[in-house]
Protein backbone atom coordinates (compact mmCIF):
# COMPACT_ATOMS: atom_id res chain seq x y z
CA UNK A 1 0.00 0.00 0.00
CA UNK A 2 2.95 2.45 0.73
CA UNK A 3 4.35 2.00 -2.80
CA UNK A 4 1.41 2.11 -4.10
CA UNK A 5 0.85 5.76 -2.59
CA UNK A 6 4.16 6.77 -3.31
CA UNK A 7 3.44 5.49 -7.30
CA UNK A 8 0.37 7.70 -7.01
CA UNK A 9 2.08 11.13 -5.53
CA UNK A 10 4.54 10.18 -8.17
CA UNK A 11 2.46 10.26 -11.14
CA UNK A 12 -0.15 13.12 -9.91
CA UNK A 13 3.26 15.50 -9.44
CA UNK A 14 4.24 14.31 -13.19
CA UNK A 15 0.50 15.09 -14.29
CA UNK A 16 0.96 18.64 -12.80
CA UNK A 17 4.07 19.18 -14.28
CA UNK A 18 3.29 18.24 -17.45
CA UNK A 19 0.19 20.73 -17.28
CA UNK A 20 2.19 23.77 -16.11
CA UNK A 21 4.58 22.67 -19.06
CA UNK A 22 1.75 23.01 -21.56
CA UNK A 23 0.17 26.35 -19.69
CA UNK A 24 3.55 27.84 -19.35
CA UNK A 25 4.29 27.18 -23.06
CA UNK A 26 0.68 28.22 -24.45
CA UNK A 27 1.60 31.50 -22.05
CA UNK A 28 5.07 31.93 -23.96
CA UNK A 29 3.56 31.47 -27.46
CA UNK A 30 0.73 33.97 -26.45
CA UNK A 31 2.58 36.63 -25.44
CA UNK A 32 5.85 36.20 -27.79
CA UNK A 33 5.99 33.20 -29.89
CA UNK A 34 5.15 32.61 -33.71
CA UNK A 35 2.05 32.11 -34.90
CA UNK A 36 0.93 29.07 -35.96
CA UNK A 37 -0.14 28.52 -39.34
CA UNK A 38 -2.08 25.32 -40.72
CA UNK A 39 -1.43 24.44 -43.77
CA UNK A 40 -3.35 20.95 -44.92
CA UNK A 41 -2.65 20.29 -48.72
CA UNK A 42 -4.46 17.39 -51.08
CA UNK A 43 -0.98 15.87 -51.04
CA UNK A 44 2.63 16.17 -49.97
CA UNK A 45 5.27 13.45 -52.06
CA UNK A 46 4.28 14.50 -55.47
CA UNK A 47 6.62 17.32 -56.50
CA UNK A 48 4.27 19.46 -57.85
CA UNK A 49 3.21 19.47 -53.89
CA UNK A 50 6.87 19.37 -52.91
CA UNK A 51 6.96 22.72 -54.56
CA UNK A 52 3.59 24.17 -52.85
CA UNK A 53 6.07 23.12 -49.89
CA UNK A 54 8.61 24.99 -50.02
CA UNK A 55 6.71 28.70 -51.11
CA UNK A 56 4.92 27.60 -48.14
CA UNK A 57 8.33 27.37 -46.09
CA UNK A 58 9.38 30.46 -47.58
CA UNK A 59 6.64 32.70 -46.58
CA UNK A 60 6.65 31.28 -43.37
CA UNK A 61 10.24 32.94 -43.21
CA UNK A 62 9.34 35.92 -44.63
CA UNK A 63 6.58 36.56 -42.16
CA UNK A 64 8.44 34.41 -39.45
CA UNK A 65 5.16 32.33 -38.76
CA UNK A 66 5.31 28.51 -37.63
CA UNK A 67 3.70 26.22 -40.01
CA UNK A 68 2.86 22.37 -40.23
CA UNK A 69 2.50 21.26 -43.79
CA UNK A 70 0.61 17.75 -44.52
CA UNK A 71 -1.29 15.70 -47.30
CA UNK A 72 -2.24 12.68 -47.89
CA UNK A 73 -0.48 9.72 -49.64
CA UNK A 74 -2.94 9.78 -52.32
CA UNK A 75 -5.80 12.42 -53.11
CA UNK A 76 -8.18 9.48 -52.96
CA UNK A 77 -7.23 9.88 -49.17
CA UNK A 78 -10.39 12.08 -48.37
CA UNK A 79 -10.28 10.58 -44.13
CA UNK A 80 -6.75 11.06 -44.14
CA UNK A 81 -6.69 14.50 -45.15
CA UNK A 82 -9.85 14.66 -42.87
CA UNK A 83 -7.99 13.43 -39.60
CA UNK A 84 -4.73 15.50 -40.45
CA UNK A 85 -7.33 19.02 -40.27
CA UNK A 86 -8.49 17.49 -37.33
CA UNK A 87 -5.17 17.54 -35.97
CA UNK A 88 -4.09 20.76 -36.80
CA UNK A 89 -7.05 22.41 -35.56
CA UNK A 90 -6.38 20.93 -32.33
CA UNK A 91 -3.23 22.95 -31.95
CA UNK A 92 -4.88 25.84 -32.06
CA UNK A 93 -3.39 27.85 -35.61
CA UNK A 94 -4.08 31.74 -35.88
CA UNK A 95 -5.01 30.48 -39.32
CA UNK A 96 -5.20 27.70 -41.68
CA UNK A 97 -4.33 26.89 -45.84
CA UNK A 98 -6.28 24.11 -46.86
CA UNK A 99 -6.91 22.38 -50.43
CA UNK A 100 -9.75 20.36 -49.32
CA UNK A 101 -10.19 16.91 -51.25
CA UNK A 102 -14.30 17.08 -50.42
CA UNK A 103 -15.49 19.84 -49.24
CA UNK A 104 -18.41 17.83 -47.94
CA UNK A 105 -15.72 15.99 -45.95
CA UNK A 106 -15.24 19.05 -43.95
CA UNK A 107 -18.04 20.69 -43.35
CA UNK A 108 -18.15 20.66 -39.86
CA UNK A 109 -14.47 21.98 -39.41
CA UNK A 110 -15.13 24.57 -41.96
CA UNK A 111 -18.27 25.55 -39.27
CA UNK A 112 -15.87 25.45 -36.53
CA UNK A 113 -13.44 27.75 -38.52
CA UNK A 114 -16.22 29.97 -38.81
CA UNK A 115 -17.93 29.95 -35.58
CA UNK A 116 -14.77 30.80 -33.79
CA UNK A 117 -13.29 33.17 -36.28
CA UNK A 118 -10.47 31.49 -37.57
CA UNK A 119 -9.58 32.72 -41.20
CA UNK A 120 -9.48 29.65 -43.59
CA UNK A 121 -7.60 30.34 -46.92
CA UNK A 122 -8.59 28.23 -50.02
CA UNK A 123 -5.02 27.11 -52.55
CA UNK A 124 -4.51 25.15 -55.49
CA UNK A 125 -8.06 24.38 -56.19
CA UNK A 126 -9.63 25.93 -52.81
CA UNK A 127 -12.57 24.58 -51.31
CA UNK A 128 -15.52 25.18 -54.03
CA UNK A 129 -19.09 25.24 -51.88
CA UNK A 130 -17.67 25.95 -48.54
CA UNK A 131 -19.98 27.15 -45.75
CA UNK A 132 -20.30 31.08 -46.94
CA UNK A 133 -17.99 33.04 -45.22
CA UNK A 134 -15.45 30.31 -44.23
CA UNK A 135 -13.37 30.96 -46.97
CA UNK A 136 -11.84 34.29 -46.65
CA UNK A 137 -9.34 33.95 -49.91
CA UNK A 138 -8.12 31.88 -52.47
CA UNK A 139 -4.23 31.74 -53.88
CA UNK A 140 -5.04 29.43 -57.05
CA UNK A 141 -4.24 29.27 -60.84
CA UNK A 142 -6.87 30.62 -62.71
CA UNK A 143 -7.72 27.02 -64.55
CA UNK A 144 -10.50 28.59 -66.93
CA UNK A 145 -8.08 31.02 -68.56
CA UNK A 146 -4.82 28.84 -68.45
CA UNK A 147 -6.76 26.27 -70.17
CA UNK A 148 -7.67 28.79 -72.64
CA UNK A 149 -4.51 29.27 -73.24
CA UNK A 150 -3.83 26.05 -74.49
CA UNK A 151 -6.75 26.46 -76.57
CA UNK A 152 -5.29 29.35 -78.12
CA UNK A 153 -2.23 28.05 -79.08
CA UNK A 154 -3.75 24.87 -80.22
CA UNK A 155 -6.13 27.31 -82.64
CA UNK A 156 -3.17 29.00 -84.09
CA UNK A 157 -2.25 25.93 -85.38
CA UNK A 158 -5.34 24.03 -86.42
CA UNK A 159 -7.10 26.91 -87.75
CA UNK A 160 -6.18 26.28 -91.35
CA UNK A 161 -7.67 22.90 -91.17
CA UNK A 162 -10.59 23.77 -88.90
CA UNK A 163 -11.73 26.34 -92.10
CA UNK A 164 -11.95 23.35 -93.86
CA UNK A 165 -14.59 21.42 -92.53
CA UNK A 166 -18.09 20.57 -93.94
CA UNK A 167 -20.80 19.00 -92.49
CA UNK A 168 -20.06 16.00 -94.83
CA UNK A 169 -16.24 16.27 -93.89
CA UNK A 170 -16.63 17.27 -89.95
CA UNK A 171 -13.22 17.56 -87.84
CA UNK A 172 -13.13 16.73 -83.90
CA UNK A 173 -11.02 17.98 -81.06
CA UNK A 174 -10.92 15.92 -77.77
CA UNK A 175 -10.73 17.55 -74.34
CA UNK A 176 -9.49 14.86 -72.24
CA UNK A 177 -10.39 15.18 -68.36
CA UNK A 178 -9.28 13.14 -65.31
CA UNK A 179 -13.17 13.43 -63.68
CA UNK A 180 -16.19 14.98 -63.87
CA UNK A 181 -15.79 16.32 -60.05
CA UNK A 182 -13.10 18.23 -59.52
CA UNK A 183 -13.34 22.15 -59.34
CA UNK A 184 -10.25 22.78 -60.96
CA UNK A 185 -10.65 19.85 -63.90
CA UNK A 186 -14.15 21.07 -64.49
CA UNK A 187 -12.55 24.68 -64.53
CA UNK A 188 -10.13 23.39 -67.19
CA UNK A 189 -12.58 21.66 -69.58
CA UNK A 190 -14.87 24.41 -69.31
CA UNK A 191 -12.10 27.26 -70.37
CA UNK A 192 -10.68 25.22 -73.14
CA UNK A 193 -13.86 24.50 -74.55
CA UNK A 194 -15.05 28.14 -74.47
CA UNK A 195 -12.22 29.36 -75.54
CA UNK A 196 -11.95 27.56 -78.28
CA UNK A 197 -15.98 28.30 -79.50
CA UNK A 198 -15.38 31.55 -79.14
CA UNK A 199 -11.98 31.68 -81.06
CA UNK A 200 -13.68 29.18 -84.02
CA UNK A 201 -16.75 31.83 -84.47
CA UNK A 202 -14.20 35.26 -83.76
CA UNK A 203 -11.73 34.36 -86.66
CA UNK A 204 -12.79 31.72 -88.84
CA UNK A 205 -15.68 31.61 -91.71
CA UNK A 206 -17.62 29.56 -89.24
CA UNK A 207 -20.07 30.20 -86.47
CA UNK A 208 -20.69 28.97 -83.00
CA UNK A 209 -23.97 27.37 -84.96
CA UNK A 210 -21.42 25.04 -86.53
CA UNK A 211 -19.91 23.24 -83.32
CA UNK A 212 -21.11 20.81 -81.63
CA UNK A 213 -19.99 20.09 -78.23
CA UNK A 214 -20.58 16.60 -76.61
CA UNK A 215 -19.40 13.81 -74.51
CA UNK A 216 -19.53 14.01 -70.71
CA UNK A 217 -22.86 15.56 -69.85
CA UNK A 218 -20.66 17.50 -66.76
CA UNK A 219 -18.60 19.68 -69.32
CA UNK A 220 -21.77 20.92 -71.60
CA UNK A 221 -22.93 23.79 -70.43
CA UNK A 222 -26.42 25.37 -70.87
CA UNK A 223 -25.08 27.57 -73.40
CA UNK A 224 -22.81 25.28 -75.36
CA UNK A 225 -23.51 24.64 -79.13
CA UNK A 226 -24.68 21.28 -79.32
CA UNK A 227 -26.24 20.99 -82.81
CA UNK A 228 -23.45 21.42 -85.44
CA UNK A 229 -22.06 19.67 -87.68
CA UNK A 230 -18.53 20.63 -88.86
CA UNK A 231 -16.67 21.04 -85.61
CA UNK A 232 -16.87 18.24 -82.76
CA UNK A 233 -15.61 19.24 -79.43
CA UNK A 234 -16.11 15.98 -77.68
CA UNK A 235 -14.75 16.14 -73.44
CA UNK A 236 -14.22 12.76 -72.58
CA UNK A 237 -13.34 11.20 -68.60
CA UNK A 238 -12.11 7.83 -68.51
CA UNK A 239 -14.20 5.05 -66.25
CA UNK A 240 -12.16 6.62 -63.70
CA UNK A 241 -8.75 8.23 -61.86
CA UNK A 242 -6.81 5.24 -62.42
CA UNK A 243 -3.97 5.31 -64.75
CA UNK A 244 -5.29 1.84 -66.57
CA UNK A 245 -8.67 3.71 -67.53
CA UNK A 246 -6.79 7.35 -68.54
CA UNK A 247 -4.72 5.54 -71.10
CA UNK A 248 -7.57 2.73 -72.22
CA UNK A 249 -9.47 6.10 -72.92
CA UNK A 250 -6.72 7.57 -74.79
CA UNK A 251 -6.69 4.32 -76.56
CA UNK A 252 -10.18 4.31 -77.74
CA UNK A 253 -9.34 8.12 -79.15
CA UNK A 254 -6.72 7.65 -80.71
CA UNK A 255 -8.41 4.50 -82.61
CA UNK A 256 -10.73 6.95 -84.17
CA UNK A 257 -8.15 9.55 -85.17
CA UNK A 258 -8.21 8.96 -88.95
CA UNK A 259 -12.33 8.28 -88.50
CA UNK A 260 -13.03 11.57 -86.83
CA UNK A 261 -10.58 13.56 -88.65
CA UNK A 262 -8.90 14.58 -84.77
CA UNK A 263 -7.24 17.63 -85.22
CA UNK A 264 -6.37 18.28 -81.53
CA UNK A 265 -6.07 16.67 -77.91
CA UNK A 266 -6.14 18.66 -74.93
CA UNK A 267 -4.81 16.73 -71.73
CA UNK A 268 -5.63 19.03 -69.12
CA UNK A 269 -4.31 17.68 -65.82
CA UNK A 270 -0.89 14.98 -65.71
CA UNK A 271 -2.99 11.96 -65.31
CA UNK A 272 -4.51 12.24 -68.21
CA UNK A 273 -1.28 13.23 -70.17
CA UNK A 274 0.48 10.11 -68.44
CA UNK A 275 -2.52 7.99 -70.03
CA UNK A 276 -1.97 9.66 -73.53
CA UNK A 277 1.87 9.01 -73.39
CA UNK A 278 1.15 5.21 -72.29
CA UNK A 279 -0.97 4.49 -75.58
CA UNK A 280 1.84 6.52 -77.35
CA UNK A 281 5.04 4.18 -76.48
CA UNK A 282 5.62 7.51 -73.88
CA UNK A 283 4.25 10.28 -77.39
CA UNK A 284 7.30 8.60 -80.05
CA UNK A 285 3.92 6.94 -82.28
CA UNK A 286 2.09 10.21 -82.42
CA UNK A 287 4.40 11.78 -85.36
CA UNK A 288 4.47 8.47 -86.86
CA UNK A 289 0.98 7.06 -86.15
CA UNK A 290 -0.79 10.14 -85.74
CA UNK A 291 0.55 12.65 -88.00
CA UNK A 292 -1.17 15.98 -87.64
CA UNK A 293 -2.37 15.54 -84.37
CA UNK A 294 -1.67 18.70 -82.26
CA UNK A 295 -0.92 17.56 -78.52
CA UNK A 296 -1.33 20.26 -75.78
CA UNK A 297 -1.16 19.04 -71.88
CA UNK A 298 -1.41 20.56 -68.71
CA UNK A 299 1.29 20.57 -65.39
CA UNK A 300 5.19 19.02 -65.71
CA UNK A 301 6.47 15.57 -64.79
CA UNK A 302 9.46 13.93 -66.28
CA UNK A 303 7.21 12.36 -69.04
CA UNK A 304 5.65 15.25 -70.38
CA UNK A 305 8.39 17.46 -70.17
CA UNK A 306 10.38 15.17 -72.78
CA UNK A 307 7.39 14.68 -75.15
CA UNK A 308 7.81 18.18 -75.22
CA UNK A 309 11.34 18.67 -75.65
CA UNK A 310 10.92 16.19 -78.57
CA UNK A 311 7.72 17.63 -80.04
CA UNK A 312 5.48 14.65 -79.36
CA UNK A 313 3.47 17.47 -77.65
CA UNK A 314 3.02 20.89 -79.20
CA UNK A 315 3.65 21.88 -75.60
CA UNK A 316 2.24 22.32 -72.21
CA UNK A 317 0.38 24.55 -69.36
CA UNK A 318 2.78 24.55 -66.56
CA UNK A 319 1.44 26.44 -62.72
CA UNK A 320 3.31 28.03 -60.41
CA UNK A 321 3.22 25.62 -57.29
CA UNK A 322 6.04 27.66 -55.51
CA UNK A 323 3.65 30.82 -55.96
CA UNK A 324 0.52 28.27 -54.81
CA UNK A 325 2.03 27.85 -51.55
CA UNK A 326 3.90 31.20 -50.55
CA UNK A 327 0.75 33.32 -51.46
CA UNK A 328 -1.58 30.97 -49.53
CA UNK A 329 0.61 31.27 -46.42
CA UNK A 330 0.59 34.61 -47.09
CA UNK A 331 -2.73 35.77 -47.18
CA UNK A 332 -3.28 33.60 -43.93
CA UNK A 333 -0.83 35.71 -42.31
CA UNK A 334 -2.53 39.05 -43.54
CA UNK A 335 -5.87 37.60 -42.37
CA UNK A 336 -4.58 36.61 -38.98
CA UNK A 337 -3.25 40.13 -38.40
CA UNK A 338 -6.98 41.65 -39.78
CA UNK A 339 -5.88 43.02 -43.01
CA UNK A 340 -8.45 42.92 -46.00
CA UNK A 341 -7.37 39.72 -48.11
CA UNK A 342 -8.48 38.73 -51.42
CA UNK A 343 -8.10 35.87 -54.14
CA UNK A 344 -4.99 35.89 -55.89
CA UNK A 345 -4.18 34.15 -59.44
CA UNK A 346 -0.84 32.41 -58.95
CA UNK A 347 -0.23 32.13 -62.56
CA UNK A 348 0.13 29.73 -65.47
CA UNK A 349 2.12 29.93 -68.36
CA UNK A 350 2.67 27.84 -72.06
CA UNK A 351 5.90 26.22 -72.50
CA UNK A 352 7.30 23.98 -75.39
CA UNK A 353 10.40 22.83 -76.51
CA UNK A 354 11.75 26.99 -77.28
CA UNK A 355 11.45 28.34 -74.08
CA UNK A 356 11.07 25.18 -71.65
CA UNK A 357 14.98 25.79 -70.45
CA UNK A 358 14.10 29.80 -69.85
CA UNK A 359 14.89 31.26 -66.60
CA UNK A 360 11.31 32.37 -65.75
CA UNK A 361 10.16 28.84 -67.04
CA UNK A 362 12.45 26.25 -65.81
CA UNK A 363 11.99 26.67 -62.58
CA UNK A 364 8.27 25.70 -63.14
CA UNK A 365 8.71 22.51 -64.56
CA UNK A 366 8.80 19.94 -61.67
CA UNK A 367 9.57 16.30 -62.41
Amino acid sequence: MKISKKIGIVLLAMVLMVSLSVSLFAQAAAEGGKPYIAVVSKGEQHDFWQQVKLGANAAADTYNVDITFEGPASESDVQDQVEMLNSAMAKNPVAIALAALNTSSVLDQLQETLNKGIPVIGFDSGVPEAPEGSIWANASTDNYNAAGMAAEKMFEVIKGDIEKATASNPVKIVVMNQDAAGESLLSRGKGFRDTMVKLIADNTALSAADVKVMGNPAYIAADSPTSGSKVMIEMVVPASAAATDAAAASTAILNKVASDNVLGIFCSNEATVKGLLAATNDGADLPSRYPGVVVIGYDAGEGQKNAVRQEYFLGSITQDPYSIGYKAVELAYKAYKGESVADVDTGAKFYNKDNMDDDDIKGLLYD
